[in-house]
């Protein structure tokens, strides 16, 4: 499959051909991002585990790319995404404030960030309908500050 062109409607048309083509094969249960832009991305991915809060990264994505964040079933409802592109800066973000880190982590609670050495950084909240399979599409969409959102998030089939 060709990741030159991420426009809702094509990823649609490709997911319905795959389908078709496999027939009675089982679907994969994943958490995928997709990357629509020209430039790398780095991806933070948020949740709540048995034990309480996660929240990880860094995944880099290069540009016009997916990459699976979970290759099993969704335990969870609600799932939560940041994302930064790293050559011009944009972010991904939303109002779900949980702890980052400058490199690779996994860090357990949302609270008191700044104390325990993390950053904070807000999170976009997806609800999965309780989905196996979710797949969130990052593309350009460039506003005055430089920040870029979110396009969509949808159920991966």
């Amino acid at each position: 499959m060709r990741h030159t062109a991420f426009r809702s409607s094509i990823v649609a048309l490709a997911a319905a051909a795959g389908l078709c083509l496999l027939g009675n094969a089982p679907a994969l249960a994943d958490f995928r991002v997709c990357n629509a832009t020209q430039n790398l991305v780095g991806v933070a991915l948020g949740y709540r585990a048995q034990s309480g809060w996660i929240s990880e990264g860094w995944w880099h994505i290069e540009a016009s790319s997916c990459k699976t964040l979970i290759d099993t079933p969704l335990e969870s409802r609600y799932y939560y995404l940041y994302a930064e592109d790293a050559t011009r800066g944009g972010r991904w973000e939303g109002p779900i404030r949980m702890c980052v880190a400058d490199n690779e982590f996994k860090i357990a609670g949302v609270n008191d960030c700044f104390q325990r050495g993390f950053q904070r950084a807000g999170f976009q909240e997806y609800d999965t309908g309780e989905q196996e399979n979710w797949m969130v599409q990052l593309v350009d969409g460039g506003t005055a500050d430089g920040a870029v959102q979110p396009v969509t998030g949808v159920a991966n089939p």
